[in-house]
């Protein structure tokens, strides 16, 4: 598996015209993230769009339909699909959620949470060594945000992902935003979710904006990194290290100068934190 560095942005369909006229690297984005599930059949627009775009940029695979943690077999045809995916487009790495997405065969689409149980670990655990062997790679597990707990839990989410990677073997996509919104609206510190987490597993890390409800924060990815989960990130780069970074939009797209702005502050907010952890006292 290739190494892949820098900082990078989601290929959403607004800005194909944008990467297909001007190479990424050129533009200031060192790679792409392109939704999986966009891109897995077997022609059309765009597979043609990220065929063109793929030639000038390196790119990662991340998916939202995994399920993971669903107690429904893992879908093999799905796991076919994936895999001729990445053999096409040679991603650096292919990641998916830590959560369940539907039962009974019904997509729900939408990124549920696990309960963090010993019992949900092991279940867990087995698919993902399922999946590793299906695509011949390790997978990347992301952090969901989250709005209710289960009163089953044993375990913090924190404690329940570090015991996951372990036992899995498997790699971890950080999502500072996501730890965020779940901190705020469970009430634990967000520093201590990411002190917790190891290390030597996270290879990717997202950034992305979230709406404040009435209720507690809601992870819409529609709206620019926020000044608090700025913030963690700083935290998060002072205890990890630099760690490849992306913005993540989802939902009212900005053309792309505005994002690529967004990433140019995480390039230094990164930076500042790296200079500063290497400072030499006078």
């Amino acid at each position: 598996m290739s190494e892949l560095m820098g900082f990078g942005l989601g290929l959403r369909t607004d800005h194909y015209a944008d990467f297909r006229a001007t190479p990424a690297p050129a533009l200031g984005v060192d790679w792409l993230e392109v939704i999986s599930e966009n891109y897995m059949v077997p022609g059309g627009k765009p597979l043609a769009h990220l065929d063109a775009i793929r030639r000038d940029v390196p790119m990662v695979m991340h998916g939202v339909s995994l399920n993971i943690g669903g107690s429904d077999p893992l879908d093999l045809g799905y796991l076919r699909d994936l895999r001729a995916l990445a053999a096409r487009i040679e991603p650096a790495w292919v990641s998916d959620h830590l959560c369940w997405t539907g039962v009974d065969g019904r997509q729900l689409h939408d990124l549920l949470p696990l309960p963090y149980t010993e019992a949900a670990l092991r279940h867990v655990a087995g698919r993902v060594l399922q999946v590793q062997d299906a695509l011949g790679r390790r997978l990347l597990l992301e952090n969901v945000s989250s709005y209710i707990g289960w009163a089953a839990d044993e375990t913090s989410e924190w404690q329940f992902i570090a015991e996951l990677a372990e036992r899995a073997d498997c790699e971890l996509l950080l999502d500072v935003n996501n730890v965020y919104v779940s901190a705020v609206n469970h009430g634990f510190d967000p520093r201590t979710f990411i002190d917790a987490v190891p290390a030597h597993r996270v290879r990717q890390i997202h950034l992305a904006g979230h709406e404040v409800g009435e209720q507690g924060l809601i992870d819409t990815h529609d709206q620019p990194v926020c000044e608090a989960v700025w913030a963690l990130y700083r935290h998060t780069i002072a205890r990890l290290g630099p760690v490849p970074t992306m913005i993540e939009r989802d939902d009212h797209i900005p053309p792309l100068a505005e994002l690529v702005a967004e990433l140019k502050r995480a390039r230094h907010e990164a930076a500042r934190e790296l200079t500063d952890r290497h400072a030499v006292p006078a």
